[in-house]
């Protein structure tokens, strides 16, 4: 699923790889997206033919800079999206996230988070997992460097998927 997103993104704004540091910029937009996250800047970026370690470093950059903001707003975002017609449908969709996620947090706890953040299965990353983190009220600073810990395990597992499998695939 991931690979069909990064394509549609990538065939939507490639435009935007003509220009220098084009290709770059896209992989670190994909990486700042929700669901796609550093998984699909990593593939966009083996798709695109980027050189895998500033890929790497573009990835996790755009990865984390969502997840401070994400600690630190999500509790008072979700609670003025839950009062308000528009969006209260958004944040009965986040919440049921949060609760069919949450165990494998509450259960394991920062370490969880890790697992939860680092190993790149769909509805898992980055986002889910600071989203989850911050309505279980864990600690932001563990928390962080919890899903830190989580993105670069998640990093590891994309870099040899993405430009050593994805890769072998895309040159034959």
């Amino acid at each position: 699923m991931s690979e069909k997103l990064v394509n549609a993104i990538i065939g939507a704004f490639g435009g935007i790889t003509s220009i220098a540091f084009g290709k770059e910029i896209l992989v670190f937009i994909i990486s700042l997206l929700p669901i796609l996250e550093l998984r699909g800047g990593l593939i966009a970026a083996a798709l695109l033919g980027l050189d895998p370690i500033p890929s790497y470093i573009i990835s996790i950059i755009g990865n984390l800079l969502p997840i401070p903001f994400i600690l630190l707003l999500i509790n008072k975002i979700l609670d003025w999206m839950r009062k308000s017609k528009h969006f209260s449908k958004i944040a009965n969709w986040l919440d049921s996230k949060v609760e069919k996620h949450k165990g494998q947090i509450e259960k394991y706890g920062y370490l969880g988070v890790v697992l939860f953040v680092g190993i790149p299965l769909p509805g898992t990353g980055a986002w889910t997992g600071s989203l989850i983190a911050s309505v279980l009220e864990m600690d932001k600073k563990k928390t962080f460097l919890a899903v830190l810990l989580g993105v670069f395990l998640a990093s590891i597992i994309m870099m040899v998927l993405s430009f050593g499998i994805l890769a072998k695939i895309v040159g034959n």
